[in-house]
């Protein structure tokens, strides 16, 4: 049986106050009355995990290029290079994949 403290530390989150301008409040108060998220919280907490994984994306493209640049591929290994470029620059512009 699981402890209940065990459960309490996985669900365990911090308050980050912010600020944010009144304009923006009022475009994110439309949002969610729209419906597309429940809450303020729910919107930016969407929002944040976004930004989390462009990052980690980010961080993932950045590594193979590292990776390429120590150790050069051959003829055979462009396509891969290619392909880690074209994906770089999709999220850069902000598209994501399906």
């Amino acid at each position: 049986m699981e402890r209940p403290e065990a459960r309490y530390d996985v669900c365990m989150t911090v308050q980050i106050p912010i600020r944010i301008p009144n304009e923006d409040a009022d475009r994110l108060d439309a949002i969610v009355a729209s419906g597309r998220y429940a809450s303020r919280s729910d919107a930016l907490r969407q929002g944040l995990d976004l930004i989390l994984r462009q990052e980690r994306d980010r961080e993932i493209v950045e590594s193979y290029r590292r990776a390429y640049a120590e150790h050069p591929q051959e003829e055979s290994e462009i396509g891969i290079w290619a392909f880690a470029e074209i994906v770089r620059q999709d999220r850069e512009a902000g598209f994501e994949a399906p």
